[in-house]
């Protein structure tokens, strides 16, 4: 159940909106021979190159020419960028359902660390679900790469605060990962960390 004060409502959007699963990203990466791919990369702790093409610092073009330096010669472009976004899966229509719901009653916004591999494949994914526009679904959309910062950093969180004129806390935060969860409850926001074994629809019924 929400809190009677709450007003305002920013989502995730991977693992909350839309299924990921890093393990398969981490598998075809190994596919591709990268053994240790999972020693670079982890939704948790990532080295400088994934992290600089979430904040946008390097070009998807420039991400996908460095992995490539630690791939078989002759391994194409398109190999790694469908390998990048192996991680991405269904959108389920239960939350774009929840959405249209709640439109209305709360002011929606979407935060997401993602970049401008990963959103195509997403936004794909979502119009194979629902002809609903995302973009139509929330009030603004912020993303990582477009903003030049990321998550669990509290200059994301006061900047959306800011640019909305949301006060933290008559706002509350979705999120599936436990980091930024911190990051988003430092600045005065409610938070709920959904996990596997609860429903985003569950929070609201």
């Amino acid at each position: 159940m929400i809190q009677e004060n709450i007003d305002t409502i920013i989502f995730d959007f991977g693992g909350v909106l839309i299924n990921i699963d890093y393990h398969k990203t981490i598998d075809a990466f190994k596919d591709l021979g990268i053994e240790d791919f999972e020693e670079s990369y982890s939704q948790a702790d990532q080295t400088s190159l994934f992290s600089d093409l979430e904040i946008g610092k390097i070009s998807a073009q420039r991400f996908v020419n460095d992995l490539l330096h630690f791939l078989p010669n002759g391994t194409s472009s398109n190999k790694v960028v469908h390998a990048w976004n192996a991680m991405i899966l269904d959108v389920p229509k239960s939350g774009i359902d929840l959405l249209q719901r709640l439109k209305g009653k709360y002011r929606l916004f979407l935060l997401s660390n993602t970049n401008e591999i990963h959103i195509p494949k997403a936004l794909a994914e979502w119009k194979k679900t629902s002809e609903v526009n995302f973009y139509d679904c929330f009030d603004h959309v912020y993303l990582s790469h477009e903003m030049g910062m990321r998550k669990p950093n509290a200059e994301i969180f006061e900047r959306v605060c800011q640019e909305q004129n949301i006060k933290p806390e008559n706002a509350l935060f979705i999120d599936d990962s436990a980091q930024h969860i911190k990051g988003a409850t430092k600045v005065g926001l409610n938070t709920v960390h959904l996990t596997s074994d609860v429903s985003l629809v569950s929070l609201f019924s």
